[in-house]
């Protein structure tokens, strides 16, 4: 199976995991609630052959979202220095760089996400000060859930910079001059942030 083939059938199983969750929670005849079911339990055996994980432990984890089953989210930061420069983390897992930001953690904004992240991962305290946007981002793309990801142009207010258990390092780049980034998401978010941050301190 090529890799684009792997990622539709991953988002395949997402969508079909949504139904049958969205499905068992709204569903009055015991034959649904049978159907919806069985769904599951083919996504969990499938997914779990995809990703090598035993579809048992599959299945637990899909039983621990409640509600209706919606994509992750999650809060990220631009941060730029006085040369117009961005804030960049070398992650340690795949060695790409990426905006500090990760998921949004229960009773917490977005914002509050891109706060956290960045003093977790830069060791920087942040304001943010503007939303750059709201992106989205499928599932397969990278990883089996969608993803809907908020950015903040925000600036620094204390801290000193240093590389986390996540990173191997962090510091500013010219945009156009990254080696690799994360993926291509963070490279369109990283432009749309420069754009704002150069109407705001031309103003």
């Amino acid at each position: 199976m090529t890799d684009d083939s792997a990622d539709e059938f991953l988002a395949l199983l997402d969508e079909l995991r949504i139904m049958a969750k969205v499905g068992l929670r709204y569903a009055d005849d015991p034959y649904d609630t049978e159907r919806y079911e069985r769904i599951l339990e083919l996504v969990s055996e499938w997914y779990g052959r995809s990703v090598d994980m035993p579809t048992r432990e599959v299945r637990d984890r899909f039983a621990d979202e409640l509600g209706y089953v919606t994509p992750k989210v999650s809060g990220d930061a631009a941060i730029f220095d006085d040369d117009g420069r961005i804030l960049l983390q070398l992650r340690a897992d795949d060695e790409t760089w990426c905006l500090p930001g990760g998921y949004t953690e229960p009773n917490e904004s977005p914002r509050e996400t891109a706060v956290r992240e960045t003093r977790e991962e830069t060791g920087l305290t942040v304001e943010p000060v503007d939303l750059v946007g709201i992106y989205t981002r499928a599932s397969g793309e990278y990883g089996p859930h969608g993803l809907v990801v908020h950015v903040y142009l925000c600036a620094v207010n204390g801290g000193d910079l240093e590389v986390s258990h996540e990173g191997q390092d962090v510091r500013y780049w010219s945009i156009d001059e990254v080696p690799v980034w994360h993926n291509h998401h963070h490279a369109h978010c990283a432009r749309d942030a420069r754009e704002l941050w150069g109407e705001m301190a031309n103003r």
